[in-house]
C-alpha cells in the first residue's frame, strides 16, 4: 500500500458523494486503474457526476462481489475528484484503454486516504491506513 494502485477487479462499488445541501449520496459505480491511478467514469449529467463537479470531494467502498471469502479484505478510498475536459490527451488515453460507452464523464481522483481492513489468522481484526507522504500505519484488534 503506497498509494499506487494495482489492477484488479473494481466494478460495481459504492460511490459517496455530497450533495447540494450537503448531504451526502452514495451511488453504484464501476471504476478503473489505469496507469496506477484510480479513475471514475460516468453517464452524462448523472446525479454523481454533478456532485463531483460541485465539491471534488468522495469516498469509495470497493465490493468484493458476491461469492468471495473476503480474504483480501476491503478497501476504503477517499479524495478528490477532478474532471478531465474532452480534449484532454488523458481521456483519449482512457478512451484507448477502456473503450466507454459515450459521452461520458471522466473524472481523474487525488487521492487523501487508502484504508484497507481484513481479518489475520481468524483472530485479529487488521486496519491498514495509508495518506500521501506518510508510511503506511496498521492498527490490530482483537
Amino acid at each position: 500500500m503506497d498509494g499506487r494502485l494495482e489492477p484488479m477487479n473494481w466494478d460495481a462499488h459504492t460511490l459517496a458523494t455530497l450533495r447540494r445541501d450537503g448531504s451526502p449520496r452514495t451511488s453504484g459505480i464501476e471504476v478503473r486503474i489505469v496507469g496506477g491511478e484510480l479513475w471514475l467514469g460516468m453517464m452524462p449529467d448523472s446525479l454523481k457526476a454533478l456532485d463531483l463537479r460541485r465539491d471534488p470531494r468522495f469516498a469509495l467502498q470497493a465490493n468484493p462481489g458476491a461469492g468471495t471469502d473476503m480474504g483480501g479484505g476491503d478497501v476504503r478510498v477517499s479524495g478528490r475528484a477532478v474532471e478531465v475536459g474532452d480534449n484532454d490527451p488523458a481521456k483519449a488515453a482512457y478512451v484507448k484503454e477502456v473503450e466507454p460507452p459515450e459521452p461520458f464523464h471522466l473524472f481523474r481522483t487525488e487521492l487523501t486516504e487508502v484504508t484497507r481492513t481484513y481479518v489475520e489468522d481468524e483472530k485479529y481484526l487488521v486496519v491498514q491506513v495509508w495518506k500521501p507522504g506518510a508510511p503506511v500505519r496498521t492498527l490490530k484488534r482483537t
